[in-house]
C-alpha cells in the first residue's frame, strides 16, 4: 500500500484545475463529511474530514502528508465527489443509508501503479458515533475509479467498471477456497458466473468499439442517439443476466449457512447492481431524455 507516499509526491500546481461543478445537497454534504482511508506500508490510516488521523497512530510519513499536502488532499476529495456526481449513482441509490449516518462517506483508496494518478476507491458509510468502536459495521456503498489528471471518461467509464467486475469475480474464486466449507459443491455456480462475466466483457468491448468514446450532443442526430442508446442498453442486458446468476448463488449460500463467504458474494452483487443503476439513470436515462428533447423541438 503506497497511497500516502504517492500523494506526498504530488504538487497542487501540477494538477489540472477542477472545473466548477454545481453539486446537489447529497454530494455537497458527502464532500463535507468525507473520510479518507489511505495506505502506508502495511497499515491503513483513517483520516477525518479535517485530516486528523483517527486510527492507527500516524507515523512520520503520514504526518508529513497532513502538514505539507493539505491542499492536495482537498483537491483529491473534490475530485472524488465530482467524479461520483458525474460518473456514478453510488450516492443516489444509497442515499437512505448515507443520510441515516449523518452523510458520512468513507473512501478507501487503492493506488493503481500509476505514480499517484489513478485510484480504485471503495466507498462505505458508517455511524459517525461508532466509526472507531465498531468500525467493522460499516456499510459497503460501492466502488469507483478516479484519474486525478483526467476527469473525462471514455464510454462513460464502462470499460473500467466491467473490467473490475471481471477481476472481482476472479477474487471470489480465491476467497471461496479460504471461506467455503466445501468449495467443490458450488463449482457449477462459479462456472456460470465466469462464463457470464466473460460474455459481458467480450460483448461490451465489441459493442463499444464502433461508438464514439465521447458524445458531442451538438453533432449527434436523433437517429445517432437512438442507436447509441440501444447499444448501451444491450450491454445492460448482459449485466442483468449476471445479476440474476449472482443472486441465485447468494440465496443458496444463505440457505446453506455459508456465512463466512456469502458476504463477499453480496458485495459483488452490489457492484453489479450499482452498474445496472448507472446505466438506467445516468446513461440510458440521460440519452432517452435527449431523444425526447429532439421529438419536442
Amino acid at each position: 500500500m503506497n497511497e500516502v507516499e504517492e500523494l506526498l509526491k504530488l504538487d497542487l500546481k501540477d494538477l489540472p484545475a477542477l472545473k466548477p461543478l454545481v453539486l446537489d445537497d447529497l454530494h455537497h454534504k458527502a464532500l463535507k463529511n468525507l473520510y479518507l482511508e489511505l495506505g502506508a506500508g502495511p497499515a491503513l490510516y483513517l483520516f477525518s474530514p479535517s485530516y486528523s488521523v483517527l486510527n492507527p497512530t500516524p507515523n512520520e510519513t503520514v504526518n508529513d502528508l497532513i502538514t505539507k499536502k493539505e491542499a492536495v488532499l482537498d483537491y483529491l476529495k473534490e475530485s472524488i465527489i465530482q467524479n461520483l456526481a458525474a460518473y456514478s449513482v453510488l450516492l443516489e441509490v444509497n442515499s437512505y443509508f448515507i443520510e441515516q449516518n449523518n452523510n458520512l462517506l468513507l473512501a478507501r483508496l487503492r493506488e493503481k501503479d500509476s505514480g499517484g494518478r489513478r485510484y480504485e476507491i471503495n466507498f462505505y458509510t458508517h455511524s459517525p458515533m461508532e466509526i472507531l468502536t465498531h468500525y467493522e459495521d460499516k456499510i459497503y456503498i460501492g466502488r469507483d475509479f478516479v484519474d486525478i489528471y483526467n476527469f473525462k471518461r471514455k464510454y462513460f467509464g464502462i470499460r473500467e467498471l466491467i473490467a473490475s467486475l471481471r477481476d472481482q469475480s476472479e477474487k471470489l474464486v480465491d476467497k471461496a477456497g479460504e471461506k467455503l466449507k466445501k468449495p467443490q459443491d458450488y463449482k457449477s455456480f462459479f462456472q456460470e458466473i465466469k462464463e457470464s462475466v466473460g460474455e459481458l466483457n467480450s460483448e461490451s468491448l465489441s459493442i463499444l468499439d464502433p461508438l464514439p468514446p465521447y458524445l458531442d450532443f451538438a453533432k449527434l442526430t436523433e437517429k445517432d442517439l437512438i442507436d447509441i442508446n440501444a447499444q448501451y442498453r444491450s450491454i445492460n442486458h448482459y449485466l442483468i443476466e449476471l445479476h440474476d446468476e449472482v443472486s441465485e448463488f447468494e440465496n443458496l449460500l444463505r440457505f446453506k449457512m455459508e456465512i463466512d463467504f456469502v458476504r463477499y458474494v453480496t458485495k459483488y452483487k452490489k457492484d453489479v447492481t450499482n452498474l445496472i443503476s448507472y446505466f438506467n439513470i445516468k446513461i440510458n436515462g440521460c440519452l432517452s431524455q435527449r431523444i425526447y428533447h429532439f421529438r419536442h423541438k
